[in-house]
């Protein structure tokens, strides 16, 4: 028999907020974190919007010798890993470090890192490119320094599958505690992709929105007037807990995770499968590991990323899935608020759903106001809803072709 495995801590970084209370206050009344951008000087981008961290201070977590030392990824996950723990209440010199792990996703990984040194290598030559280059742009820093903090003994390793990493990364933290493992996994995703090269290559292959001239207004998942979606950064973290463990200490608990799917469209490297045939195979996975039918599901927060394409291959995939029980579950993009930060995007969300089943309301997807024909589900536009929230699902789709569900339900004894 699996093991049961709980959310017991979350935290999160992003362009709109970097507190949980308040992110959720904030995506309830509808607001949005997409802006013009600091990251970068745009005179010469035709894209100057996107979710960039205004003001990044981790100073209260992380001192200003260890900042220069890590990447703006890392610190993403290192403050959202804190408050994580900080929420889940969770005192390490009391737990077996050998069965408490990390297990994060990320896309692209220290793209700041790289445009740095690769800068200096061309203009100041080989040997100024500083020795902490390799620490700080590898993947596996966000993990592995989080690791550090706490001392944590157990599996520590990164995920890369683009915008699905989180995801992946979350299946992988589940399956460590079903399989008896580990006790404890903190997991989710980090991404800081909004540099100069990270933009423009987005910007150049026409993926991007270019409503710059109203921002708050540029991501409208599910719109007929959608044209691209708009690039954010950030963190979302989440303490998994083996339930036994977290009874046996009283933790809080936001909500049981029961079920994860993963699968690959193999046809295009970037485009999404037109009848979303791999999506709909990830969320059946999700829907039969977690041994429930997709009539239980009430809520489902897409990956909804407001592109042409992609928006209707999710809806698609829904129908596939869900039949006519499509048109009777909530489906939101919380990305209309948040834009997409890449491999993070799929904590960030699973973090918003566990709030969602916490407080029994539906988060909206905001700019929603011409609804695309090929799109008619009910994604619960403009305003949130209260509802009887027992079980929901999160979906994570990424370039490569690669699909992760996640299945979570209100937590009963």
């Amino acid at each position: 028999m699996k093991r049961r495995i709980v959310v017991t801590g979350l935290g999160v970084v992003t362009s709109l907020s970097q507190n949980v209370e308040d992110l959720w206050s904030r995506l309830l009344a509808g607001e949005s974190g997409i802006h013009h951008l600091e990251c970068v000087e745009t005179e010469l981008f035709k894209v100057k919007i996107g979710g960039d961290v205004h003001g990044w201070d981790p100073s209260e977590i992380i001192d200003a010798r260890e900042a220069k030392r890590i990447d703006r990824f890392t610190q993403f996950s290192l403050v959202a890993g804190t408050r994580a723990v900080e929420d889940s209440g969770l005192n390490f010199e009391n737990e077996d470090v050998n069965r408490c792990g990390v297990v994060l996703g990320s896309g692209i990984g220290g793209l700041n890192e790289i445009e740095t040194q690769v800068g200096r290598l061309l203009n100041k030559g080989p040997d100024r490119v500083s020795p902490m280059t390799i620490p700080k742009l590898m993947l596996n820093a966000a993990g592995g320094n989080l690791a550090i903090r706490f001392g944590l003994r157990g599996p520590n390793f990164a995920v890369a599958t683009a915008c699905a990493s989180a995801n992946n990364a979350m299946g992988d933290a589940l399956q460590m505690i079903q399989n008896g493992i580990s006790d404890i996994v903190v997991t989710g995703g980090s991404e800081a992709a909004m540099t100069g090269m990270g933009i423009s290559a987005f910007q150049n292959m026409k993926a991007l929105s270019r409503r710059n001239d109203e921002p708050a207004r540029a991501s409208r998942p599910f719109d007929i007037e959608r044209d691209g979606f708009v690039l954010s950064e950030g963190a979302g973290i989440l303490i998994f807990e083996e339930l036994d463990h977290a009874l046996a200490r009283d933790a809080k608990i936001y909500c049981e995770v029961i079920g994860y799917g993963a699968s690959c469209d193999a046809g295009h490297i970037t485009q999404p499968d037109p009848a979303g045939m791999g999506a709909s195979k990830a969320m059946q996975n999700a829907l039969d590991d977690a041994a429930i039918g997709p009539e239980q599901v009430q809520y489902l927060n897409a990956h909804g990323t407001s592109t042409p394409l992609g928006d209707k291959a999710e809806t698609q995939a829904v129908k596939v899935v869900f039949g006519q029980h499509s048109y009777g579950v909530n489906i939101s993009s919380t990305k209309s608020s948040l834009g997409h930060s890449l491999g993070a995007s799929g904590g960030i969300e699973l973090v918003i759903t566990a709030k969602a089943i916490q407080n029994q309301i539906i988060p909206p997807t905001i700019n929603l106001e011409n609804p695309d024909p090929e799109c008619d589900l009910n994604y619960t536009p403009n305003t949130p809803q209260e509802r009887d929230l027992n079980i929901a699902m999160s979906n994570s789709f990424g370039f490569g072709g690669h699909n992760a569900s996640i299945v979570v339900k209100r937590f009963t004894p």
